[in-house]
């Protein structure tokens, strides 16, 4: 896939870059008109695999798919010309073996065009990042509170605020650092831990939920729009299109019922020649 204003686009080693320095702005995006209007905007879009939940309705992130990544990494890629897009890689692609997620990550990159892969890092997770890196293709890490384990952990619960959680979050952001991922996301965890892991790795990190003293945030856009009635705790509402598109799709079916739209400056009219 081309891109005639790639070479525009900030790059990995720019965002290895900033660490310690100027704060790195994330946000999720998932449609080319979206993707238009953050890009100027931030220094990276990340086609989150919570697509699922946003757009299509899933209860969690276990369900998104290689297809339906590749459907929305396309479209976030024609939306933008300067911040660096980053893939999701789903659930059930890159878990199995380093050499199958190697597959999975090569057909994410040249079905999207994308500069970067994200996985979220568990056992075993660091020789796969190393797997990738080693034949370029870059990773950002993720740890902390891991959507995709949430069956495991039984729902989307906060990490680090117990002892024996803290080491277990503190040793997988090391690894992941050691092996070669180029920035982290630290999700859903103690502040305090945040930035002890900011403190110890070498790479940026990019908290949501975690602490302002990471090296840039992210947010899901939707999340920050107010599109959703209930949003986490770690989100802050910057509008209330929950509201707006409410009270247009209202106040359209008025006009509509009424007769009101469309009007005659709305309507097209015979021509004589």
């Amino acid at each position: 896939m081309s891109d005639a204003k790639s070479a525009t686009r900030l790059t990995v080693p720019e965002i290895t870059g900033r660490k310690g320095g100027k704060k790195i702005v994330a946000l999720t995006a998932y449609t080319t008109p979206v993707a238009r209007l953050l890009d100027p905007h931030v220094d990276i879009l990340l086609v989150g695999d919570t697509v699922g939940m946003v757009l299509h309705g899933l209860p969690s992130t276990v369900g998104v798919t290689m297809e339906m990544m590749f459907l929305h990494g396309r479209a976030v890629m024609r939306g933008s010309s300067e911040a660096l897009v980053v893939v999701d890689m789903p659930f059930g692609s890159y878990e199995g073996s380093a050499q199958s997620a190697h597959r999975s990550a090569v057909r994410l990159m040249q079905e999207t065009g994308c500069q970067a892969v994200k996985v979220e890092s568990g056992k075993g997770i660091a020789e796969t990042i190393r797997f990738l890196t080693d034949r370029g293709i870059p990773v950002m890490g993720h740890v902390g509170l891991r959507p995709q384990a949430v069956n495991t952990d039984g729902g989307f619960k906060a990490k680090g605020r117990f002892e024996e959680e803290r080491d277990k979050v503190l040793d997988e952001a090391r690894a992941a650092d050691q092996a070669g991922a180029f920035a982290m996301v630290i999700e859903g965890v103690a502040s305090e831990l945040a930035d002890e892991i900011t403190r110890e790795v070498k790479v940026p990190t990019i908290g949501i939920g975690a602490s302002p003293n990471c090296d840039g945030q992210i947010l899901v856009t939707d999340d920050m729009l107010g599109l959703f009635d209930w949003t986490p705790k770690f989100v802050r509402r910057y509008a209330n299109l929950r509201e707006t598109i409410t009270r247009a799709a209202e106040t359209y079916a008025t006009d509509v019922r009424s007769g009101r739209f469309p009007d005659r400056a709305e309507i097209y009219t015979l021509k004589i020649r």
